[in-house]
């Protein structure tokens, strides 16, 4: 890398390459004179390089605009081609972009939000495509807010009042994070409740109150504004918005769910951060100032996910005045960084789990997931005697689930012996641990049933292997000496059992023995139909997905074939037209053998495109199967799961309350057994508090059944929400031939919700 790229990406750090200091004046001067003596060789490369920075390293946004700021001075054209190609970027030096262009921007943005959400004009199922426009109005406030109020405060405070007017007319979405439904019937809730939108709105005018001044994000400019206001600005250009998709000719509840889930794919909408400890924990922080640093972790994690040790430096070390740790535990607590702040780690841990009973099903699956993986990477060491009461607790409570399914995934990221040990400190856990298995192992020395020869034929792969002989040296044993006397048959079944077997001790020995000898399974399993159980072990995919991404890349490869083929049509029909002078004579025609190379190249694009044609019907037909497929198994799948909800939950259970029930929550607990570095929990559950690592049975008010029932419901809604792009397809049968007839109440409620629907549009 060069070392103008160097100073770019590292200006505003601790680094050698601006000799250890920090000074931001310094670095931009520097950095400048590097670029700048670099523009004439390579100014597209400055320009592409620059804009990446800018859109990667997001809270150095404010550097790399000023340092544009100073080039547009000395080079008016290259601050204009930044603009060209920053179009829909708005967070650039305020002295190189003209004010007014971004009014006209913020104003289109505001007029098609407002024209979505209209119900005679618009199409209200695309509200989030308008709520995403508004939040680029408001996200982009904090950096330039202050510079635009000074430069054009009435256009900017017309803009504010239509986001207010805006706000007043969409509907509010509720976040589901703590929700096992979502639930419209709690409107006394809802009304103090703000999903991320609104959120921001009070964020912007908490701002806009304070007069613009934030410490999060930094001014460079102020440093170079004598020299900037002498720079030309730049007109930044209208920009369209597109079309708004039309309503449905025939409207329903199903048609604008399908519309609204289209929209929310293409549009995802941001959920409030979850707020996880108690606001004494955290810093005294402006309401805006959480808001950035939200969106520097969130942008720094996302473009740089595949650098880890760079990855966490920039989240360690955002230039901020204040402290940040539990701000990010929160914020990334599913990506926390181990040993940046191990005790924030631990704490977010047990609060999460003392309001596990308000926690998605979806979100618990993932917080198992997470921390599971998370103690694989600490030898599986936690205080599990300090949950050991959950076996107080029903069979089928929150806590003691996760603590089960924690359990249960751990035995498959190592192995049942060293989870065992893992909980010796809380015995009466090894209660929630998985059976203990043992491989079906079908050449056991002990085993009458087995044939000497093929058992001898095991014991000697096991000791090839056990050898570290090659997976070459394997294959020509099996070639020579195995499948000549025995037959491919039993070569198949003694390898693949011998090999697994060898690899059953854990997930770490099984991915060892096939990466080092797949390529014998691979030789041994030659035919497609046995090539199952190779691809089963290597990867797992998503068969429609696939298939729709091959058809579309078919399509393609059709439409180049059919162009392929009349261009060669085309050059063959003009050489067969011309005239050529063969001894003397005029002959209509060109060459013999320029026509017969040309009759060729016609009759292989032609068999070129009715193989592209053929192999693309054949996927849409393997397309329309696996669809059919799809249907059978959704209707089976809800039938079960109605069935055994009707028999066994009554319709009056109490878990149609669930969101009125009250839980006791330990009001403090302990979060590192090193630094006991104490953390209060907020009481919004309830006083039933305890001592500090006093652990008891918590005031649970339903019956075991209630409780398997409200935890197979959120896992039908999670189940329904992962799968919602592949099940809308076929929610007119679901509807016709599971949720019209007679299913409990509470099952059609989870499925709803999970498709993003509300009773209210039932």
């Amino acid at each position: 890398m060069g070392s103008w790229k160097n100073l770019v990406i590292r200006i505003g750090e601790k680094c050698p390459e601006y000799g250890g200091t920090i000074d931001l004046k310094d670095h931009i001067d520097t950095c400048f004179a590097a670029v700048w003596r670099e523009l004439d060789q390579s100014s597209h490369d400055i320009l592409e390089f620059l804009l990446q920075c800018a859109e990667q390293l997001p809270h150095k946004a404010p550097i790399y605009g000023t340092l544009v700021g100073l080039m547009n001075l000395e080079n008016e054209d290259f601050g204009k081609k930044i603009i060209e190609r920053t179009h829909t970027n708005l967070q650039m030096s305020s002295k190189v972009l003209q004010p007014a262009a971004l009014v006209v921007v913020f104003v289109t943005l505001l007029s098609s939000a407002a024209t979505t959400v209209d119900e005679e004009k618009g199409n209200p199922a695309w509200q989030a495509r308008a709520d995403f426009y508004i939040t680029c109005i408001l996200s982009c406030l904090p950096w330039g807010g202050a510079e635009l109020m000074e430069q054009v405060p009435e256009e900017i405070d017309r803009v504010l009042v239509g986001v207010e007017a805006y706000l007043s007319i969409r509907r509010r979405f509720a976040d589901v994070g703590f929700s096992i439904y979502i639930d419209n019937d709690r409107t006394d809730k809802a009304v103090n409740e703000k999903d991320f939108l609104e959120d921001l709105w009070f964020r912007i005018q908490d701002l806009s109150n304070n007069g613009w001044n934030l410490d999060s994000v930094s001014r460079p400019h102020l440093s170079f504004e004598a020299q900037l206001v002498a720079g030309k600005s730049h007109d930044f250009g209208a920009i369209v918005c597109p079309e708004q998709p039309s309503l449905p000719s025939t409207s329903s509840s199903i048609t604008f769910g399908r519309q609204k889930h289209d929209a929310d794919l293409k549009y995802p909408q941001r959920i409030c951060r979850l707020n996880i400890f108690p606001a004494n924990k955290l810093e005294d922080l402006r309401p805006i100032d959480r808001f950035i640093m939200e969106e520097y972790l969130l942008d720094i994690l996302l473009f740089l996910n595949g650098c880890r040790k760079e990855c966490a430096s920039y989240m360690v070390g955002l230039p901020v005045p204040f402290r940040y740790e539990y701000l990010m535990a929160e914020t990334i607590f599913s990506q926390a960084l181990p040993g940046a702040f191990p005790a924030v780690v631990a704490g977010a841990v047990r609060a999460l789990f003392e309001k596990i009973t308000e926690l998605d099903m979806e979100c618990r699956t993932r917080l198992v997931l997470w921390f599971s993986h998370h103690l694989s990477n600490f030898q599986f060491i936690w205080p599990w005697e300090e949950w050991a009461y959950v076996l107080d607790l029903p069979r089928w409570s929150p806590q003691r689930v996760f603590v089960q399914e924690v359990l249960e995934r751990e035995v498959r990221l190592s192995y049942w012996e060293k989870i065992k040990q893992s909980v010796e400190n809380a015995p009466g856990l090894e209660e929630l641990l998985p059976p203990k298995g043992s491989p079906n192992f079908r050449y056991k020395a002990d085993d009458s049933m087995v044939k000497p020869e093929q058992l001898a034929l095991s014991e000697e792969l096991n000791s090839m292997v056990r050898g570290r002989q090659t997976a070459r040296e394997i294959i020509s044993w099996i070639e020579e000496n195995v499948v000549p006397v025995h037959g491919s048959d039993v070569t198949l079944e003694v390898v693949v059992q011998t090999l697994l077997n060898i690899g059953s001790k854990s997930f770490t020995h099984l991915m060892t023995v096939l990466e080092r000898y797949g390529q014998v399974i691979a030789k041994i399993c030659p035919d497609e139909d046995k090539q199952i159980l190779r691809n089963a072990i290597s990867k797992t995919y998503n068969r429609i997905s696939d298939l729709r991404n091959e058809i579309v890349l078919l399509k393609k490869r059709v439409q180049s074939a059919e162009e392929a083929a009349i261009i060669a049509e085309a050059e063959f029909e003009k050489a067969e037209s011309n005239l050529t002078l063969i001894n003397g004579e005029p002959i209509v025609g060109d060459n013999p053998v320029k026509l017969k190379r040309l009759k060729s190249v016609l009759e292989k694009a032609k068999e070129e495109e009715v193989l592209a044609r053929e192999t693309l019907e054949a996927k849409e037909a393997l397309l329309v199967r696996a669809i059919g497929e799809n249907e059978a198994l959704f209707l089976s799948l809800y039938k079960s799961f109605s069935v055994v909800l009707h028999e066994r939950l009554a319709e009056d259970s109490s878990i149609g309350t669930f969101g009125s029930l009250g839980y006791g929550q330990a009001e403090t607990m302990a979060v590192d057994s090193d630094e006991q570095l104490m953390m209060d929990v907020d009481k919004d559950k309830g006083d039933n508090s305890m001592p500090n690592g006093a652990r008891g049975s918590f005031g649970y008010d339903l019956t075991e059944a209630d409780q398997w029932g409200l935890s197979t419901l959120g896992y039908v809604k999670a189940f329904t929400r992962q799968y919602a792009s592949e099940i809308w397809p076929h929610i007119e049968k679901i509807d016709e031939e599971i949720l019209s007839g007679s299913v409990h109440p509470l099952f059609k409620k989870a499925i709803y919700c999970g498709l993003g629907q509300v009773a209210a549009e039932r």
